[in-house]
């Protein structure tokens, strides 16, 4: 898909979206936001973990302690560019994969050496979350977003926006297929993408 940006809300600085009432939610703790963010997001968090060399059988439990912070500091949050949201979460996960790899290395059946603090050092590094389009990284992110918001649109229109946007197809023979027009292949692109913008906020999809 190609990048797009969501503009804030001249009025108030934040985006004026479904995201902000996500937002809200989380910091009320409904339990119907904090399920749509799980679902969007726990993937992202446990991809990190395993990215970072976590052992598979910890990264659950990495993933538990990332979203109890996220619960309990998700009212000092604050937007400040695009992305601010994953990259707030990164910081967050980056601290626990960092407590993580120190109490392994303490340990007597931990690895050691000169590999494992480059692991360490790795992680203390990295202000910035990985942009790789790994199935369960950012990419992820976005399917799991549309997974969430595709009951909300007729099937053409569906289909019209996952063969433009997606599979790349000609808007031409997409509108031939589907027995619709050119110009409504375009509209389907663009309420789609309009939605996946609100589901998102301040993120930057791809």
């Amino acid at each position: 898909m190609a990048p797009f940006r969501h503009s804030p809300s001249p009025r108030t600085g934040e985006d004026d979206s479904v995201s902000s009432n996500m937002l809200r939610g989380l910091r009320s703790q409904d339990a119907r936001q904090w399920h749509r963010m799980a679902v969007i997001y726990v993937p992202l968090v446990s991809h990190w973990c395993r990215k970072a060399g976590a052992r598979t059988d910890d990264c659950d439990d990495i993933v538990q302690e990332v979203f109890r912070t996220v619960s309990a500091r998700i009212g000092e949050f604050r937007r400040e560019r695009p992305g601010a949201f994953h990259r707030w979460l990164w910081t967050i996960t980056r601290h626990k994969l960092g407590d993580y790899f120190r109490k392994m290395k303490a340990t007597p059946l931990a690895i050691g050496g000169a590999d494992f603090m480059h692991e360490l050092q790795m992680i203390a590094d990295a202000d910035e979350p990985p942009f790789e389009d790994a199935p369960n990284g950012l990419a992820g992110v976005c399917r799991r977003a549309l997974n969430l918001i595709r009951n909300e649109f007729e099937e053409t229109t569906w289909q019209a926006f996952w063969r433009a946007v997606v599979d790349e197809q000609n808007p031409a023979h997409i509108a031939a297929d589907l027995g619709i027009s050119v110009n409504a292949v375009y509209l389907a692109k663009s309420r789609i993408l309009r939605r996946l913008r609100a589901e998102l906020g301040d993120m930057e999809a791809s």
